[in-house]
């Protein structure tokens, strides 16, 4: 026993079914660049682990190669 199929497959959830999305709560981002602020508050020096550079050079390490070179 197989079911029928319907004609239109973008028609078949009667459109009061259907839920709108819900509005953005809260005032929109402002857009003007003019009055931002930007603060540097990163420490000098960020440490970074030898896994992360092993992560960065697997991922990355043909782009890297062409920017700065092949490894010496």
């Amino acid at each position: 026993m197989s079911a029928a199929l319907p004609d239109d497959l973008y028609d078949y959830i009667p459109q009061d079914d259907i839920e709108t999305p819900a509005p953005r709560i809260g005032r929109p981002p402002k857009h003007d660049v003019e009055s931002w602020t930007v603060t540097d508050d990163w420490p000098d020096r960020v440490p970074v682990t030898e896994a992360e550079i092993d992560l960065f050079e697997a991922w990355f390490g043909d782009i890297f190669d062409e920017l700065f070179g092949p490894p010496a």
